[in-house]
Parts: structure tokens; sequence; C-alpha cells
């Protein structure tokens, strides 16, 4: 649906937090979005790092934000209770939340700037978000998803950093494709039926390889992807420390303690008296290099992971809705006879 006229407000959200070495990209995609497109930029980022967080609302939490004012030539800058002016050298005043990036998006969709953004930009993440096991743990894919459940749209941008290379010799080349690849949507947004403003794509997810290719004139290949289906395993692991040691009683947490009247006899292993340590786990997934870097054979062509693996940039158009099994499902296993009865709205045999 073409729009060739500018939008009035972009908001820009990011799940990585404001510059550091955590975040090392949404300084410079604000300067080539101000400077070089002309837009008229608005940032309401996490106070902190936020990734893995998905579209979490933290409900219970009191969200409180502070004003952040950027400087050259990597985005550091000061913060304030209040809004001031502009100090020599800072670029724009900024806004952290202390809350989640769908937080953060719709807050300033609704609460900070009503009736003003025309697009959310998520991003740039550090680090790719391809394939269904990243996509959906992603605080960058959840800040754009909570403002097209807005009815605005959005797009997620992340730029995958790839072994042997430095992605920050990349940063100018990257923005610059990523500013060109958001106008190009902006401009000529998609359609999709069922999309949940008036039949247009909800969302995009964009990622960009960072690689050299970027530095040539003809640049990378920029490709529509569909997601990688994939899954993972283990993602947190105990934590060993042997001053969280406890006695585990023997019929658990209602069994007789020391101070009861009758004695008890903890249960013996092996000759050793039964013993836990409490439950205490740290985030550190296992066995990701089958998600990270899998055999390119087994990746379905035209899918995103294959695209980055493939050095080329991948856009996926996207809905902000669980994905719905085919009609087949629409029954339990011994009823897949009754195929031409399979509608949704069939009545559930109990």
């Amino acid at each position: 649906m073409s729009t060739k006229h500018s939008p009035r407000h972009v908001l820009l959200s990011n799940d990585d937090g404001p510059p550091s070495h955590e975040s090392p990209y949404v300084y410079g995609l604000y300067m080539e979005m101000t400077r070089k497109l002309g837009w008229d930029v608005k940032v309401v980022i996490p106070s902190s790092q936020k990734s893995w967080i998905g579209k979490a609302y933290q409900i219970k939490d009191t969200i409180k934000g502070t004003y952040y004012y950027p400087k050259g030539p990597d985005g550091q800058g000061s913060t304030s209770e209040v809004s001031r002016p502009l100090e020599e050298g800072e670029v724009g005043e900024w806004i952290l939340l202390d809350g989640t990036p769908a937080t953060c998006v719709n807050i300033a969709i609704h609460n900070i700037y009503p009736g003003e953004i025309d697009l959310v930009i998520s991003g740039p993440n550090f680090g790719r978000n391809t394939s269904s096991a990243f996509s959906l743990s992603s605080g960058t894919i959840g800040a754009a998803l909570s403002g097209c459940l807005s009815e605005t749209k959005a797009i997620a941008l992340s730029y995958g950093t790839l072994k042997g290379f430095n992605p920050n010799d990349f940063k100018d080349e990257a923005n610059s494709l990523s500013c060109k690849i958001i106008q190009c949507l902006w401009e000529d947004w998609g359609k999709d039926d069922e999309g949940l403003r008036s039949g247009e794509v909800d969302l995009y997810n964009v990622n960009l390889p960072m690689i050299p290719e970027l530095r040539q004139p003809n640049g990378v290949e920029v490709v529509w992807t569909t997601i990688w289906r994939n899954a993972y395993g283990m993602l947190f692991k105990r934590k060993e420390d042997d001053q969280t040691s406890i006695r585990m009683r023997e019929a658990g947490p209602d069994a007789p303690d020391k101070t009861s009247s009758k004695p008890s006899t903890p249960i013996q292993s092996d000759g050793q008296a039964a013993t836990s340590k409490r439950l205490t786990f740290h985030f550190a997934p296992a066995n990701m290099a089958g998600l990270v870097n899998p055999p390119l054979d087994t990746l379905p062509y035209g899918s995103d992971t294959w695209a980055i693996l493939n050095a080329k940039a991948s856009i996926t158009p996207l809905r902000a809705a669980f994905m719905e099994c085919s009609l087949e499902s629409f029954c339990l296993g011994n009823e897949l006879a009754e195929k031409g009865s399979l509608v949704p709205g069939r009545p559930f045999k109990l």
C-alpha cells in the first residue's frame, strides 16, 4: 500500500537498552534515520538490557522513566529526572523506562506520544533474530508486536554476528542498508487480507548479516523469507553453590524437622545421608550450535536462517498471531476419516 510521504513520527525502541557494549547499534541507526532520511524519530527504550523477554508486560511493576541525552561518537550520554534543554554536543532527548521492550512501545504510543506515531522500529538488535526458537523469545520482535497490536506499522531489525567478523566494522553500512529497507517498506507496505490494519501486513522481521560484503558496491542481496521452524533444549543450568546445600526432608516439606518430638532417620543412599542443593538456576543455554550454525543443507530454501548464513539480508512478513494449524488438526487422531467435516466451530467429541 503506497505511502510516499514521510511518517509524522517514528518510534525507535529496542531490547538492548541505551548505548553500551551490549547495545552498540541504536545510536547509529538513530543518527542515520534523522540525518539521512530526515525523519522525526522518538526514542523510548528500556533502561537496561532486556533480551530474551519476548512480548512480556510485567504488570506488577511501577514503570519509572528518565530522560537520556546521547552525544557522539557512540551515544554515551547523561540522564535527568526531568526534561531539560539540550546541551552542547547532545543530539536529542531520549526516554529510558524501567520496563520491557513491549512496555516501552505501548507506553510511548498511548501515553507519551498519543496519536503521533506512524511507524515503530525495534532494534537494531545485537545479534540475529532468525528461526522460530529465537524469534519467539526475542524482545526485539516483542516490541514490534506490541506496536502492531496497537495498530501501528512495525519493523523488527536485527544485525546478525557471523563467526570470523567484527560486526563493529560494518555498522555504518548496515545502518545505511537498514534505512533503505525501512524506507522502501514504509512507502509501499505489503498486503495481507488477514492483517490487523485493513488488509496490511502486521509487521516485518528484518535480519542483516554483519559481513564485509556490506561494503561492496552492490552490497548484500536482500530476499523475502519465511521463518525456519526449529526448537531448543535446556536453557538453564543448576547453579552450584555449596553454601546453598540443605538437608533433604524424608517425606517432602511436611516431614518432621529437627524440632519434632519423634526422632526421624534420614533416608540413606549408598551409605550417605540424602542431601540436596537449593533450587538455584542460571541462564546457560546448552547445545546451541545447531541453532546458530546448522548445516546449510538442512535449512529450507528461502528461510530466514538460510538467508543470513548465505550472506543475504532477509525480510520476513509476520502476523501478530500464533500460527494456526491446518484443518486436519481440527479433530482427534481417530477422526481423520471425517475430513469433509473438519471446519472451525465443529463440536469437540469428549
